[in-house]
């Protein structure tokens, strides 16, 4: 870079904080035109600057003791609010040093686990050979700049019981602030302790190399920004800086370009609603062309911009051949227009232009599923996934950036206002939509075989050759888990049932043998036999006898 270069360079920086600093400070109308507007341009990562710690009435808790260290809380945190750090016990009590308080150093320390996974089984193998590395120590750290206390990392701890809401006051604050400073004082997670082989660990492997910075406008609990942010973790772990992408205008680009904050560390650029796919073929041939044919370009957009109004765009690209990597944020709602019924809905659903009451029934077409829609097209690797189940997720983006050609991933993303969930549901109602065979997984690779079924497979659900999952019910007992069961516990389906839950309109039937019909095709395409088919067609067998 030349100092002509570089004198620019540190202009823009400075003038991206001048700017933000003054939005932060609630004074960004009386702001100079800014040269980066001219230029339709957002300065890279200025989200991590923003402050959202008047929002959040509570935050989570860390207790330390009870934590195993799976990093599902890191992974599922849509605003990259809450971090993992592992530490060598020498480096931990060197950093403690520099605290001069001793009720505060002796709390820092308490914000360290001694787990299994990053102690106990060193210490086992030390013992063993001396010449190993010696067990390391745990710790979960809270951004209150950017945590807006949608609770779910609570969620999705679970029995771990390491996190919990507790109310934010002006006593707690500065703790948090000071806690999260001594988190950025310690060195990087060292690589020595990080398990290669769970995915999950990507985010303390990346350390303070975010690629999405936080700070971004999505609601509380964003089911789509936890699954970009774990795209972005894969994919950098795979091919480094060496990747961009094209969003289709949706709630993606909405919360991850509202002037001036951009969450993103990586080349980003906005295409229309329409024709995302059509941008990234132009830019994968100027790429292409320039010799760059290695790195990788993501193109991602909702299901109204995948599977409505830019579906064509998307065969088109599919059609091409060309190396283009495509992660659909399924929302069954246009969730950026006010949750709008799109094709993605589901049969039964309520919706904006879809009410549901005497007149009108809500959604009574059958959901359009992209994913098998994609599979058509000649040499596409397509996948339907959940960013909650880490390892099917990672699996999937990782073969995906290794296919050379098209690959589509068709992700559940939980929409809190549209779905009428709660704000820490995302995880929990993606995995409920799986098990209920609203949304099954699977993975479509042309190169695993020479067959449909060699090509197709289910793993990952739950009961794969039965119609529907069995799960322990409130008394241990083993019961059926069904479309409907997963409805009722979603207020866009509320007016199918009554106030004890107990459906009452043959549209959430009409729903339920939609989600079976959908699932048996599913499992024909993967040369699944199906125990309940059997027994059914036996059935009406020995009554036509």
């Amino acid at each position: 870079m030349s100092a002509q270069e570089k004198s620019k360079h540190w202009y823009d920086y400075q003038r991206a904080e001048e700017v933000v600093d003054a939005y932060n400070k609630g004074a960004g109308s009386s702001q100079p035109a800014d040269e980066f507007v001219a230029q339709s341009v957002l300065p890279a990562g200025t989200g991590g600057a923003r402050d959202f710690s008047y929002i959040a009435p509570e935050l989570p808790e860390y207790l330390a003791e009870n934590c195993v260290g799976c990093m599902d809380c890191v992974n599922n945190c849509p605003d990259t609010a809450i971090l993992g750090k592992i530490v060598k016990p020498e480096d931990l009590e060197k950093e403690l040093a520099n605290v001069t308080d001793e009720s505060h150093k002796e709390y820092l320390r308490k914000q360290f686990a001694t787990t299994v996974k990053y102690h106990g089984q060193f210490e086992k193998k030390r013992a063993k050979d001396p010449s190993q590395p010696e067990g390391a120590l745990f710790g979960i750290f809270i951004d209150p700049t950017k945590c807006k206390g949608c609770g779910e990392c609570v969620e999705v701890c679970g029995n771990h019981d390491a996190l919990k809401m507790i109310k934010k006051t002006p006593e707690n604050l500065p703790t948090y602030l000071e806690t999260y400073g001594f988190y950025k004082s310690l060195p990087e997670s060292p690589f020595t302790h990080i398990n290669k082989s769970d995915m999950r660990d990507l985010m303390l492997k990346l350390g303070n190399l975010n690629m999405y910075k936080g700070g971004a406008g999505s609601c509380m609990g964003c089911g789509e920004a936890s699954v970009i942010r774990q795209m972005l973790a894969a994919t950098h772990e795979k091919v480094g800086d060496r990747f961009g992408i094209v969003a289709s205008t949706g709630c993606n680009t909405v919360y991850g370009s509202t002037y001036p904050y951009n969450p993103y560390t990586v080349p980003w650029t906005n295409s229309l609603f329409e024709n995302g796919p059509t941008d990234a073929m132009g830019v994968r041939a100027y790429w292409d062309q320039n010799g760059h044919e290695d790195w990788v370009l993501w193109n991602m957009g909702g299901d109204g911009a995948m599977l409505d109004i830019g579906f064509q765009a998307l065969s088109r690209m599919l059609m091409s051949g060309m190396n283009i990597k495509v992660l659909v944020l399924d929302t069954q709602v246009y969730s950026n227009t006010g949750g709008q019924q799109s094709t993605s809905s589901y049969t039964g659903q309520e919706s904006k232009m879809g009410a549901y009451g005497k007149s009108h029934h809500g959604k009574i077409e059958r959901r359009k599923e992209l994913g098998q829609i994609c599979v058509m097209h000649p040499n596409v690797f397509v996948a339907q996934t959940i960013g909650s189940n880490s390892t099917h997720f990672f699996k999937v983006i990782n073969r995906a950036l290794e296919f050379k050609g098209p690959a589509v991933i068709n992700v559940y993303t939980t929409c809190q206002p549209e779905h009428g969930v709660a704000d820490n549901m995302a995880a929990h109602q993606a995995k409920l939509a799986v098990q209920s065979r609203a949304f099954p997984l699977f993975i479509y690779d042309p190169e695993a075989g020479p067959t449909m079924k060699s090509r197709f497979n289910l793993t990952g659900n739950p009961n794969p050759d039965r119609d529907w999952a069995w799960v322990k019910g409130p008394n241990g007992e083993m019961q059926e888990l069904t479309f409907i069961d997963w409805a009722k516990t979603e207020g866009r389906f509320k007016k199918h049932f009554d106030k004890d839950g107990n459906p009452t309109t043959q549209d959430i039937q009409n729903a339920k043998v939609d989600r079976q019909l959908n699932w048996r095709l599913l499992q024909e395409l993967a040369g699944v036999e199906n125990k309940d088919l059997l027994a059914e067609m036996e059935a009406k067998k020995a009554v036509t006898a």
